[in-house]
């Protein structure tokens, strides 16, 4: 009987943060166990009580790892239908309040043994390894697959200074995805580009909105109006996220989509500018708190517009495909895949997009195939993801393998090329706090704190109260 392939799947999020890079690496965690072929573990930040307050909403937070694997694996079984076969590991984590995200604490490649270490998905391959200090992921794990989820030069573009941070992130990205992937995976074209980078969406829809997208079927089959709202945007409610785009294209054709009404749906920084923003226009938009896509609300409208270009491949817009709805969006390649279905319908300017709504709220959406709505689920994005990746072929790719730690002594056979001398710059530079505090770390991030590590039940490292 062959040896199972053994896949370690690093993430920068976890539940209940409802973030795409929680959700997404967990679905992925549980379809490539379904079939028992593969040993799967999903590694997930742990945040300390304070951070935990600051990131998940509603004020649900874990006094242990334990309780949160738990909350962790309740949601996805309950989505899924199935009760998952995968591992969870926790690393320590720290929440960046000027990035908004979560930003990793030491070496987090040391979660996995190395008698276990073969295959790593790094989910934010860039973020995940800004920082990293330790191990080489390519000399620890035979295979390193790099899935790019974030468009970050796009977000970057948007902040003061924009065009220099954005051309100096490239660089840096660049850099480390190639010091530490063999493989970098692409969602679409809307990301940074990478050498030798497959342009290949890997995500699938979460399956209860294929499952209303059932229910609306049947409706239309049995003559059934099933639709009967109008139009409506779901989003976090900052102006990068859509908001804006959308809001200055009802603004400039207010007198062409006279009688419009539109529903917003968001939470966020910018909700009470949105709102001010929404009332200052002839027409009938209605600003609401954010809500679960997949909320009994949300079921009987039948057009969701989406002009945001600073997604990568939006899953709203593909939640709603999948729950029968036609979909308006800017012909943007985060859009490419969407095509292929025919409720998408995109626009190149404010006079496509004020035609294509009023045709949309006119006409009733396609009913979708089983084809199609196979195309949206998890299963074909774990078919397209083994496809991609090779990873159910033989890997004869031979890296030496050493239990010791020490990154040079991992590290030595490559000191000649170029790579491995990039590396070893890479891993002197992130070893001292002033120069990670330079580039945008957290401050004494070199080493989980003790607290932490009590928590994680983790060795407390010499000196850990006191990084360089």
């Amino acid at each position: 009987m062959d040896k199972k392939r053994q896949i370690a799947i690093f993430t920068t999020a976890s539940l209940p943060w409802m973030t795409g890079t929680a959700v997404n690496p967990l679905f992925r965690a549980a379809y490539l166990g379904k079939d028992g072929e593969r040993i799967v573990t999903l590694v997930i930040p742990w945040l300390s009580l304070k951070d935990q307050k600051l990131v998940y909403p509603n004020n649900i937070t874990f006094s242990s790892p334990a309780e949160q694997e738990t909350y962790v694996r309740h949601w996805v079984d309950e989505r899924t239908g199935f009760k998952s076969d995968f591992g969870i590991l926790f690393y320590p984590g720290k929440f960046s309040l000027d990035k908004r995200s979560i930003l990793a604490v030491g070496d987090i490649s040391e979660r996995i043994p190395d008698e276990k270490a073969d295959i790593a998905i790094l989910e934010e391959p860039e973020h995940l390894t800004w920082y990293h200090h330790g191990k080489r992921w390519k000399i620890k794990f035979r295979l390193v697959v790099g899935i790019v989820h974030t468009n970050y030069l796009e977000y970057v573009r948007r902040e003061k200074n924009g065009r220099m941070q954005a051309f100096l992130l490239k660089y840096i990205n660049n850099w480390v995805v190639s010091i530490y992937c063999h493989k970098v995976i692409r969602l679409s074209a809307a990301t940074q580009d990478y050498p030798k980078s497959i342009i290949c969406n890997v995500h699938g829809v979460n399956p209860k909105f294929l499952e209303i997208g059932k229910k609306k079927l049947e409706q239309q089959q049995n003559g059934i109006q099933a639709f009967t709202k109008g139009a409506y945007y779901i989003g976090k409610m900052v102006w990068s996220k859509g908001y804006k785009e959308l809001l200055e294209l009802l603004r400039d054709n207010q007198k062409e989509l006279t009688g419009l009404e539109v529903d917003l749906y968001g939470t966020g920084e910018d909700s009470d500018q949105v709102q001010e923003t929404a009332k200052r226009l002839e027409l009938a938009v209605r600003v609401h708190p954010g809500r679960d896509h997949a909320d009994l609300l949300f079921h009987d409208y039948k057009v969701f517009l989406n002009p945001s270009t600073t997604d990568v491949v939006c899953t709203t817009t593909a939640e709603a495909l999948a729950m029968g709805k036609i979909v308006v969006c800017a012909n943007h390649p985060s859009n490419e895949f969407f095509k292929q279905f025919p409720n998408c319908r995109t626009y190149d300017n404010g006079d496509g997009f004020v035609k294509l709504t009023r045709h949309a709220l006119a006409e009733e959406p396609a009913q979708l195939t089983d084809a199609q709505r196979h195309e949206l689920s998890w299963e074909a994005a774990t078919e397209r993801f083994l496809r991609v990746t090779e990873l159910d072929q033989e890997f004869t790719r031979k890296l030496s393998k050493s239990p010791t730690k020490n990154f040079m002594s991992t590290s030595l056979g490559l000191s000649s090329s170029m790579e491995g001398a990039s590396a070893y710059v890479h891993h002197v530079a992130s070893g001292f706090e002033a120069t990670r505090r330079i580039f945008g770390a957290i401050p004494k991030s070199l080493q989980p704190d003790e607290e932490q590590c009590k928590e994680l039940g983790l060795p407390i490292p010499a000196g850990c109260s006191c990084n360089r």
